[in-house]
């Protein structure tokens, strides 16, 4: 899907926006181990303090409960924090040995933090990690443990109701019956949940099964009433004839209540999100010794291509945990015979074309690549895409949700070989992959805009039509005085939506959504 500048609202009709789609609350449990022990005649009385960052200060966000003479505290009081996938939510957890009953924290003796994103803790369900003095020394053998687990309930039931013998309420016809269900409100008065479809001319209906999530129709609470009939009274036919049993039944088929996995689930139980770049070396670029090129090796350590990867990699990297991601360059001449490539290591390491380091080492590889190469063309998307698709195919014998692929592909220019790209894009569609496309320089991005299938259903040029929408473009320039967090917001939005999207049409569950 697209990304629409100027934001608003979907189109009516449109499916909810990944970055709605994935907002849901966070539970962090904290216990810290071995903490020092600042008292002289018993031991520390802890408690833990959790800051947020916003604007590069540290806001105090919640405190728990103090634990008293315990160096190895398991807190009961929860962290509660909204998650928000495309967004680095970068937390401190500080502990304090309480010694007054001062809310100010410099009246406190200092028991060391840890800091670390949202991101790192719920990719890995539960960390373990040593405490550090504000010098970032030690803080003696002080560790921190810390689990998420996701608190949004997120069970739906689905009936399938039927009727038998219904009263005629047409003059000239059958009844159209439908069935409406109602849950009490806050102010006591019901409140229509659910109707069905109806069912044109006939006494004896049988509806379709429907899904509801658990939370509409009774709060998630499996106690609270609800209002639906089984038996069909009519108060002025029981009143007038004696015999009268009913105006007709209304029949449960069926009720199953399920699990209707989130995202936050699925990377909870161990989902690994594999991140790739994939960089344009075309000649359209230009020299990048030339500060006009899009590829400037600018002595102030950055260009649009970087922005790119900075923006996107700085959130997938918390999700992998190695941090190992490969690079690969596409467009370019290579020594030492100067063949153009579509598809080589930025490493220059074909058989190990991983970067360490995470986002870091990936900057660091295309930094080193540039001056050693020459930029060349056409501009071939479909042997990147294949290369991933490759990978991706090997992880559809997984028997959970263990791994999804995603392809980071930085372009300035006009696909080459679009009819090659449109029927890899239309396969990779079938498997667990997302292509991310951030055109740079002011080029014209109607190529991308048409693998965006947001318009029209991707075809490839043998008529096939793509499985599920994967691609989203973002052009870069939308985004050049902006904060560069807007960019990995708008980048990253869909993405949760398509890596359910993808499992729940295999019906692949989480490994566990359980801390370890």
């Amino acid at each position: 899907m697209a990304y629409i500048p100027g934001g608003g609202a979907p189109a009516v009709g449109a499916a909810p926006m990944g970055s709605q789609y994935c907002v849901c609350k966070v539970e962090l449990s904290v216990s810290g181990q071995n903490l020092l022990d600042r008292d002289v005649t018993s031991k520390s009385d802890p408690f833990c303090v959790l800051f947020t960052e916003n604007n590069g200060r540290w806001i105090e966000y919640d405190r728990t409960e103090t634990a008293i003479n315990n160096l190895n505290p398991a807190f009961s009081k929860k962290f509660v924090l909204d998650y928000h996938f495309e967004e680095v939510q970068k937390l401190k957890f500080a502990l304090f040995d309480q010694d007054k009953s001062s809310t100010q924290l410099d009246e406190h003796d200092f028991l060391g933090q840890f800091s670390c994103s949202l991101g790192t803790i719920v990719s890995s369900k539960k960390i373990t990690r040593p405490l550090l003095l504000m010098n970032d020394k030690p803080a003696g053998k002080g560790l921190i443990t810390i689990a998420a687990q996701e608190l949004s309930d997120n069970r739906v039931i689905t009936l399938s109701l039927a009727g038998r013998k219904l009263d005629k309420k047409d003059l000239f016809g059958k009844s159209d019956p439908f069935l409406e269900f109602y849950k009490p409100g806050h102010d006591g008065k019901w409140m229509l949940v659910h109707r069905t479809e109806v069912i044109k001319y006939t006494l004896d209906p049988v509806w379709k099964p429907f899904t509801v999530p658990l939370v509409s129709l009774c709060d998630g609470d499996m106690e609270k009433s609800i209002q639906l009939e089984f038996e069909c009274i009519n108060p002025k036919k029981q009143r007038k004839k004696k015999n009268y049993k009913n105006s007709g039944i209304i029949i449960l088929r069926s009720c199953k209540i399920n699990r209707d996995y989130s995202f936050l689930d699925y990377i909870l139980g161990g989902c690994q999100l594999m991140f790739t770049v994939g960089i344009d070396f075309t000649a359209s670029n230009g020299n990048p010794l030339d500060p006009s090129s899009l590829h400037y090796i600018n002595p102030m350590g950055t260009n649009e291509y970087l922005s790119a990867i900075w923006a996107v990699g700085q959130i997938i990297q918390d999700y992998d945990s190695d941090k190992m991601f490969p690079a690969l360059g596409f467009g370019a001449q290579l020594p030492p015979d100067w063949k153009v490539s579509h598809e080589f290591a930025i490493n220059f390491n074909p058989t190990n074309p991983f970067c360490s380091a995470g986002v870091d080492g990936i900057a660091q590889a295309y930094s080193a690549c540039l001056p050693h190469i020459r930029f060349y063309g056409p501009t071939n998307f479909s042997p990147i895409v294949n290369h991933v698709a490759r990978f991706a195919a090997q992880a559809t014998q997984q028997q959970t949700a263990t791994q999804y692929f995603i392809l980071l592909i930085i372009t300035d220019g006009v696909i080459s070989d679009m009819e090659e790209t449109r029927h890899a894009v239309v396969q990779a569609s079938k498997l667990p992959m997302s292509i991310i496309i951030v055109g740079v320089g002011n080029a014209d991005f109607a190529a991308m805009e048409f693998l965006d299938g947001d318009s029209r259903t991707l075809r490839s040029h043998t008529g096939e039509e793509a499985a599920r929408d994967i691609v989203q473009f973002v052009p870069f320039r939308e985004f050049c005085n902006a904060a560069k967090e807007t960019l990995a917001k708008a980048v990253l939005a869909e993405l949760p939506q398509q890596v359910v999207q993808y499992f729940k049409h295999k019906n692949l569950p989480p490994t566990s959504s359980e801390p370890a």
